[in-house]
């Protein structure tokens, strides 16, 4: 028995009504449209309602009490100075309407400085918990010490502050164009002990730039820290703390980080990371005594799927560690390459035990490792490569496992003695195509993370050391345990050696290493090499390889 037919019209209709009706519900708990709050620190008042710039609130503890909504914007006046924290907990904004906080030019003003949060005596100048889909822009943030009495509230002081302490996943965070400096916990004329610095991360109190950390079970994932400027803090610029790879997917790009007391950029316990087009300089600095005064350019510890590369490492300073980056130990398929790194005391390329799978490749290195132990404090030597088998105070050395080292350009001059160290303990090194141009010669010294590494008769497993240029045969120590078995020797005749800049070691001697590379192959007993491929399509400079790889970075 069929319908009639003007029954089933009828119920098709009813379906169609209902349909519309259930769709523009789902569309009325979505803002189309979010809404916009401004605050002014002199021209404003917490009573206002803050929906205007002559309505505006006053203080960021009144902004911090805004239920923010999807597609929120928080106004902060250009050329304004705000004192204070501004706290963003348990806020979700949307893929495509993000919660903002940033700064605009006020009505009838015409400074386009940033706003200033001084945060001074907060434990942050911004506060991003549990929350997710936010964006921060067009902000300067600066906290130098305390008022009167130490707050006792926090044992750091950071600019930016991105937590993850529940079960929820957090995601889409995006800090872009924003200035952080002079970070410190303590006041002017502070000393730290002298001991402080040989710490493995610094045990006291100190200010920070950006800091990402995970303390919850889920997630945090796609973070993306660009065209942003962090200087003056007293240990690190930008930092991820993370536990069992829970916090992925991060950006950091096309960064400033200048003058920090401790490491200019580094994570832990994070997997997926791309870290490109950044600038550190001066990591490790002690111009200030509050600093702690010892850190690498960028280093990782215990993080999976690093790409670095196209980056500026320069004048890292301390102690030891303080290369310009470096892979600590318990880390897998960290990849350093296109990459300047010069005047770092510490050395070039350290990797350090239990890592797996890691590279440096297409970098250029320019007196790094000048360090010596015993002067001016150091307790390690700087080394232009160093493998180590430290994994652990209390455990037993392992070195790192398959390790790919070529195509780089290395050159010191002669006001140092380059300096090699490569544990025993190492499984798979690969060292072919590199260029060492080691003007005052080369020696082998002990590795000493801690616990100096033990001269011994057991040899490197799984080498493949061949077909690099050397400047001469002194520019290799023989004492190393592995030896280039196809050396080549002969002056590249850089455009202007000593310089900073990557054309200045544009090879003119080109009959010398044009195509003279080899194709790089994959160690014996490694199946998995770098996830990518190993014969790279271009050089340093950004140049299209022709045929065979040439020698060194840079394709003359």
């Amino acid at each position: 028995m069929t319908l009639p037919t003007i029954f089933v019209g009828q119920t098709i209709l009813f379906h169609l009504f209902r349909g519309l009706i259930y769709g523009f519900f789902i569309l009325s708990q979505i803002p189309l449209f979010g809404t916009n709050y401004y605050v002014h620190p002199t021209n404003g008042n917490d009573d206002h309602d803050g929906l205007s710039q002559v309505l505006a609130f006053r203080t960021l503890q009144r902004a911090s009490k805004i239920n923010l909504q999807p597609g929120d914007t928080l106004f902060l006046a250009c050329g304004q100075r705000y004192r204070g924290t501004l706290n963003l907990s348990g806020m979700t904004g949307m893929q495509d309407q993000p919660i903002v906080i940033t700064g605009m030019v006020w009505a009838n003003q015409d400074n386009d400085d940033p706003p200033v949060i001084d945060f001074k005596g907060q434990p942050n100048g911004i506060l991003i918990e549990n929350s997710s889909f936010i964006r921060l822009s067009n902000l300067r943030l600066t906290g130098n010490g305390y008022d009167k009495e130490d707050p006792k509230s926090s044992d750091m002081r950071c600019g930016i502050l991105v937590m993850n302490t529940k079960d929820r996943m957090m995601q889409q965070i995006n800090m872009a164009d924003i200035v952080i400096d002079t970070v410190f916990y303590e006041n002017e004329g502070f000393q730290r002990g002298k001991d402080e610095v040989r710490t493995a991360n610094g045990t006291q109190k100190y200010g920070w730039g950006i800091r990402v950390i995970n303390q919850g079970k889920a997630v945090i994932q796609h973070v993306k820290i660009s065209n942003c400027s962090i200087s003056n803090v007293s240990h690190t610029g930008i930092k991820l703390t993370g536990n069992a790879k829970n916090i992925s997917e991060v950006d950091i790009l096309n960064n400033t980080v200048t003058k920090t007391g401790g490491p200019g950029i580094q994570m832990s316990g994070v997997s997926s990371v791309y870290v490109a087009h950044n600038t550190v300089s001066h990591s490790g600095s002690t111009d200030d005594s509050r600093k702690w005064g010892r850190g690498s350019g960028l280093w990782t510890w215990g993080s999976s799927q690093v790409l670095i590369e196209k980056n500026q490492f320069l004048y890292a300073n301390g102690p030891g560690d303080s290369a310009g980056a470096h892979i600590d130990f318990n880390c897998n398929a960290i990849i350093v390459q296109y990459n300047i790194s010069a005047y770092n005391a510490g050395g070039f390329c350290e990797i350090l035990g239990n890592n797996y799978q890691c590279a440096y490749r297409y970098n250029l290195s320019i007196n790094d490792g000048f360090r010596i132990k015993g002067v001016d404090g150091a307790f390690q030597e700087g080394k232009v490569l160093w493998l180590s088998g430290y994994q652990g105070k209390r455990k037993e050395r392992k070195g790192p496992v398959n390790t790919y080292i070529y195509n780089n350009t290395i050159y010191t001059d002669t006001t140092m003695v380059a300096k090699i160290a490569i544990d025993n303990t190492s499984k798979g090194v690969l060292i072919a195509n590199n260029v060492f141009y080691l003007e005052g010669g080369a020696k082998t010294v002990l590795g000493d993370q801690y616990k100096p590494e033990v001269s011994s008769r057991r040899r490197v497993k799984d080498v493949f050391f061949k077909n690099n240029l050397f400047l001469n045969p002194d520019n290799w120590p023989v004492e190393s345990g592995i030896r280039d078995v196809a050396p080549l020797y002969g002056d590249p005749q850089f455009v202007n050696k000593g310089g900073i800049d990557a054309q200045d070691y544009v090879p003119k001697n080109k009959g010398l290493v044009k195509n003279k590379g080899i194709y790089i192959p994959l160690l014996p007993n490694d199946t998995i090499g770098l996830g990518s491929a190993l014969d790279l399509k271009k050089d340093l400079l950004g140049r299209t390889i022709q045929g065979k790889p040439s020698l060194g970075a840079i394709d003359p």
